[in-house]
């Protein structure tokens, strides 16, 4: 196994003695050598199979194009993300006003990578080697594989494949997905055979191959009727929840986009293989020590797993990592620990040992034939499954673990808490709930509980795919009785939507004055923001839920959403 750093310039890819390069990695994040950072992910995996892998972060693609000439042509392809985060939210606030900071930045520095990142990056390397495959992938491209709204242009856009004239586009986690176009790729397959690979979206030109597929809308029908859009995105929500997914296509412009189901999930092996690499886990030498304000947010954090089955309309984790989850072995996990721990500045506290959904840690399906055939896009809401086995017992087992190891004092969970994984109206959901709730408020929150029930009203929560708030209560009455219990004094903080879809602003004032609020430190509210490939992106553009084809009622006037946003703070 090889531990050198990548190569971002010419003068690193000579000193170690490279006469050719097999992948070239155009990103708009600086380049950070961890797990977290999806760049870092694909080029170790590529590594490990020996292929070797350069990176240029950040190029400029403002002045002569030199950033995208210095590295010359690879052998095999390029490959183009925006970052870890899809640029234009990256960019501007949800009342489109432009961020004066870029936390993937060297000192945070705003501006360094353009707006749609990947279309630019991709449309220069096709005009400067128009004979070199471009791959596109990441966060960006997954989500506007096919035809979405833009929130900032306020109109549908077609799949960025178009826009950005790539070759392919690798969606979601992409590791084996991006090992198998390579090595099809350096074998010199034809393009009927790459176009069979699992996870991998084209666009041609005439008519589809694929007649068993299920056909959308053309692009050119969804502009014309918002009905159109509504009904396809219904479908491909469907097909990206199942476990035995569709080829999907979308006719556009004199041609089609066809998607390819995603490989299977990976299995727990293949997840340990995925971190078993020798990341260095910092961010590249050619930043001098300069801070990049993301890495410092991650730098000790461990991830225990992938997906989420959550399914709250309004985020993407399911989109583009998928519904069901992968978890990582306990041994995988706490030697990524020990390792952690003997890094120079580690002091003793892991940041965050979770994932996008802290609690769902080896949580799947007690019967794995019934999960087949199911095609729900949430496994909560609206009301939890019965197949789903929610016991946390595997996640208690892991907490010790992890604190078990010499020179760890605290291993916090700073990521997202699912409380209708451990609790009822009526009380806890087994006595793995009961104990897990004891020991995460006891010994892995770092102040406060931060949770998000994201409204108080049901018909609001109805729209956004969330539990009651009466469970939200419950947590709160659970919560200070351990409190109590422990003579200890801690709070919760709520996060919460506003000018959601269904949302009005005497909804808001509701919220406010919720009497179960009293007390709490209320200061995280978001205002809500559109992105592609989300049901309440659907709803804030067509006024529709696609779940059901009735009418949604939208607050789309910027001044309305602000005021919505402020009333939260007016009591």
């Amino acid at each position: 196994m090889q531990d050198y750093m990548f190569p971002t310039s010419v003068k690193e890819v000579q000193s170690l003695g490279w006469d050719y390069i097999d992948v070239i990695f155009f990103t708009g994040d600086a380049f950070v050598d961890h797990p977290s950072f999806g760049t870092a992910c694909i080029s170790r995996y590529l590594q490990k199979f020996g292929y070797r892998v350069a990176v240029v972060p950040q190029p400029n693609w403002r002045d002569d194009l030199r950033d995208f000439r210095k590295l010359g042509k690879p052998r095999l392809y390029f490959a183009v993300n925006a970052g870890a985060m899809d640029s234009m939210v990256n960019h501007y606030t949800a009342q489109k006003r432009l961020r004066h900071e870029d936390a993937y930045t060297p000192e945070g520095r705003a501006g360094q990578r353009p707006d749609r990142a990947v279309s630019v990056y991709t449309r220069i390397l096709k005009e400067l080697y128009p004979d070199v495959p471009v791959v596109i992938g990441g966060v960006e491209a997954s989500l506007r594989r096919l035809c979405h709204y833009d929130y900032w242009e306020d109109k549908l856009h077609p799949s960025i494949l178009l826009s950005s004239g790539a070759d392919w586009l690798c969606y979601g986690m992409g590791e084996k997905a991006m090992l198998e176009l390579t090595r099809a790729i350096e074998a010199g397959r034809n393009l009927r055979q790459i176009e069979e690979l699992p996870q991998l979206a084209f666009y041609r030109k005439g008519s589809p191959k694929k007649q068993d597929a299920l056909f959308l809308h053309s692009f050119e029908e969804c502009l014309r009727d918002k009905k159109a859009f509504a009904q396809n995105f219904h479908e491909i929500e469907i097909q990206a929840n199942s476990l035995n997914a569709r080829v999907i296509v979308e006719p556009c412009e004199g041609g089609y986009v066809q998607v390819n189901p995603p490989y299977p999930p990976a299995s727990e092996s293949e997840m340990d293989s995925y971190w078993d690499l020798p990341f260095t886990k910092l961010p590249h030498p050619r930043y001098k020590g300069k801070r990049i304000p993301a890495y410092d947010m991650i730098k000790d954090s461990i991830i225990t797993h992938r997906g989420c089955f959550g399914g709250c309309n309004f985020c993407t984790i399911a989109a583009h990592q998928g519904k069901f989850i992968q978890s990582r072995s306990r041994q995988s996990i706490v030697e990524e620990v020990k390792k952690l721990v003997a890094m120079p500045e580690f002091k003793g506290n892991i940041s965050d040992l979770g994932a996008p959904t802290a609690n769902m840690y080896k949580m799947e399906g007690r019967d794995k034939s019934l999960c087949s055939l199911c095609k729900r896009a949430s496994c909560l809401f609206p009301q939890p499954c019965k197949n789903m086995n929610r016991s946390h017992e595997e996640l208690l087992k892991l907490y010790r673990e992890v604190d078990a190891v010499k020179g760890v004092r605290h291993s916090y969970v700073g990521s997202g808490i699912r409380y209708d994984l451990f609790l009822t109206e009526d009380g806890f959901v087994d006595e793995t709930s009961k104990a897990y709730l004891r020991e995460l408020v006891l010994k892995h929150i770092s102040g406060r509980l931060k949770v998000a029930p994201e409204h108080t009203e049901d018909k609001v929560l109805y729209y956004m795919g969330k539990p009651s708030f009466r469970l939200f209560e419950r947590l709160r009455q659970e919560f200070d009785k351990i409190m109590a219990q422990e003579g200890r004094r801690s709070g919760i903080v709520p996060y919460f939507i506003s000018a959601h879809p269904g949302c009005t602003m005497e909804d808001m004032k509701r919220l406010s004055q919720h009497p179960c609020l009293k007390g709490i430190w209320m200061e995280q509210v978001q205002d809500f923001t559109p992105t592609p490939m989300t049901t309440s992106s659907v709803m804030f553009y067509t006024g529709l839920d696609p779940r059901t084809m009735k009418t949604v009622f939208v607050e789309r006037r910027a001044e309305a959403k602000k005021a919505q946003k402020n009333f939260f703070f007016m009591k």
